[in-house]
């Protein structure tokens, strides 16, 4: 973590780029995983998207009806 946080302060923009590339790869992974899952049923392309998406939503309002 300490990594991290050098990196942050001496070159923001690579560490920026660093943790664009990993939410991308992460939200990419999700999605494959999304459509593993909802292939077998013959949904539209776009049903894995929106699944991701609800899901996203869904414990973005949890966290926030706990503050």
């Amino acid at each position: 973590m300490n990594y991290l946080r050098q990196l942050q302060m001496e070159r923001p923009v690579l560490f920026w780029v660093i943790v664009l590339a990993g939410f991308w790869l992460a939200f990419q992974a999700i999605l494959f995983v999304a459509a593993l899952i909802l292939g077998p049923f013959g949904l539209p392309g776009w049903a894995p998207l929106a699944l991701v998406l609800v899901a996203l939503v869904v414990i973005a309002r949890r966290q926030q009806d706990r503050r």
